[in-house]
């Protein structure tokens, strides 16, 4: 028996487990780039507009961070500039996540071990999942060409365009193949992936913000900290522009040094091990972990805290943005048009704040579904049902865990208004009144988050076998409904179905309370239908 006996029966068991999460993965991919590429089309439809656009990207400390370098005034490389960043993200965050959870997980919650008493290869598990996310990659990237070229972008740009997105996700197959070999829990194999993400993406913006700006005006030579992060490498493809193919090669390197170092490390530990050694807990638990809203804070403080660190940084930059956007836009009317639909306002800069804080509003929708999907596996891990078994009910069990999440949504959605507000503030001179109004202007997009939490929570009570896949379906359709449905010209009632939709965008608009209190009544609605069906069905289900 080889060490890699019974990989293909394990790759097909993985294509089994994770059946509609790659069909979201790979079908969603190419649904946003196009969506993207359309709604860019429509903002930047001339020469002029999109040089105009070139130049501010080149000359933006901002957007060089954000957005990276630009290639030049072509329609497709404005199009790789305004969705490189949000696609390559996804790419990487989606195949650590799946590696982690066909390799680490297994072994966390014994599986591997099962497995291993077969006729199953050291190698194998490790070897299956990677061919499983790499397959997944490649066919992301292949069906996002095809979109691309749809939208009306040249074939060569488009395939070269949806190699450097799929790229960065085979590079960081690689880098979480080594985190599920450290690690002994899942959760840290993930964070340190995460972490692998975030120091690519400060390398980056590094060496964009570092980099120099060309004769022509319009294109910008990165630094060299760019060439040291996977996500940096996709930008200097060059798609739509001269395209360098040879740096495609980059990411394949990456992955093929990742899987030699896990598959070295595999060797060097047991399974259910991480090379990693676990910190040793306190001999006696904390008083507050003897009541579920104290061990919820516990699971929960510490992605609340890396989402806190986030939202700060990222709600300063679009804050002190926000001063720039006049000069961006001011030989754009489509741009300036686009940014009053999605902020709701004819003011320009108030247009531009409500935008961000709705952006913010849908990106704090993927921390509830978050933390509230971690209820779902709880209770496939097995751990909900001795939990229930105590004096602890199932209503105020599930009780704790949405009003941990809503909690947690409270706070980062003031944390965004905050920060965006003295970042505005800082650059216009009025820090104090920005930062209360914006503050203010982030609670009110609360309700919508609540919507989130009624639709996670009915789903896990109601059908909790497939709450998580419709959970996620959920938020990417209220992502496009929300905030391009508007760009796109989608009809009002489809509009309609997304909570966000329905949130007055000050400070762009006056605060009207109707709608506040309708989308409240809907998620009270909501969740009261989650806790009435989980609490009649069995466990686990």
């Amino acid at each position: 028996m080889s060490s890699f006996t019974g990989t293909v029966r394990l790759a097909r068991l993985a294509l089994r487990r994770d059946r509609i999460r790659l069909a979201i993965w790979v079908g969603g991919t190419s649904l946003i780039g196009y969506a993207l590429a359309e709604s860019v089309a429509g903002l930047y439809p001339d020469e002029q507009t999109r040089l105009g656009y070139a130049e501010t990207a080149v000359t933006s400390v901002v957007a060089r961070a954000f957005n990276g370098p630009i290639a030049g005034t072509d329609l497709g490389a404005v199009v790789v500039t305004e969705t490189y960043l949000t696609l390559a993200l996804l790419a990487a965050l989606l195949s650590t996540f799946a590696v982690v959870r066909h390799t680490r997980q297994n072994e966390e919650t014994g599986r591997a071990e099962l497995l291993g008493a077969a006729a199953i290869g050291r190698y194998a598990l490790l070897t299956a999942a990677l061919v499983v996310v790499v397959g997944a990659n490649v066919l992301a990237a292949a069906l996002l060409a095809v979109a691309f070229a749809g939208a009306g972008l040249p074939i060569a740009g488009s395939v070269a365009a949806a190699a450097a997105i799929g790229g960065v996700g085979v590079a960081f197959t690689g880098v979480a193949a080594v985190t599920a070999q450290l690690s002994v829990t899942s959760r840290g194999a993930n964070a340190l992936a995460a972490a692998a993400v975030g120091v690519a993406f400060l390398l980056r913006a590094a060496g964009d913000v570092l980099g120099e700006r060309e004769i022509d005006g319009v294109r910008l030579e990165s630094a060299w900290p760019t060439w040291l992060s996977p996500l940096g490498w996709g930008t200097q493809v060059g798609a739509f522009a001269a395209e360098r193919w040879w740096v495609l090669a980059l990411p394949v390197a990456l992955l093929v040094v990742g899987v030699a170092v896990a598959y070295s490390l595999a060797e060097r530990r047991d399974v259910g091990a991480g090379l990693l050694a676990a910190r040793r807990g306190p001999a006696r638990a904390a008083s507050g972990l003897l009541s579920p809203t104290g061990l919820s804070w516990r699971l929960q403080r510490g992605a609340l805290a890396g989402w806190a660190v986030a939202v700060a940084v990222l709600g300063l930059s679009m804050g002190v943005a926000g001063h720039e956007v006049d000069a961006m836009i001011a030989e754009n009317p489509a741009a300036a048009e686009a940014i009053a639909q999605l902020g709701g306002g004819s003011e320009l800069v108030d247009a531009y704040l409500a935008a961000m804080l709705g952006l913010f509003a849908l990106t704090i929708g993927a921390y509830v579904v978050q933390a509230l999907l971690r209820i779902r596996a709880d209770e496939s891990d097995g751990i909900l049902e001795p939990l229930l078994a105590t004096a602890v009910s199932r209503t105020r069990w599930l009780g704790t865990q949405v009003l941990g999440a809503v909690f947690g949504a409270s706070a980062l959605m003031l944390l965004a208004g905050v920060t965006t507000g003295l970042g505005y503030g800082l650059a216009t001179g009025d820090p104090v009144a920005w930062t209360v109004e914006l503050g203010w202007a982030g609670l009110l997009r609360l309700p919508a988050l609540l919507v989130v939490a009624g639709v996670v929570t009915a789903l896990f009570g109601a059908v909790p076998r497939w709450s998580v896949a419709l959970s996620w379906t959920a938020l990417i359709a209220f992502l496009l409904l929300g905030q391009l449905g508007a760009v796109l010209d989608l009809p009002q009632a489809a509009l309609n179905l997304s909570p966000y939709s329905h949130v007055p965008s000050v400070p762009a608009v006056d605060v009207t309370v109707l709608p506040l209190v309708a989308l409240t009544a809907v998620a009270a609605a909501l969740l009261a239908t989650g806790l009435l069906t989980f609490r009649r069905r069995d466990t686990p289900t």
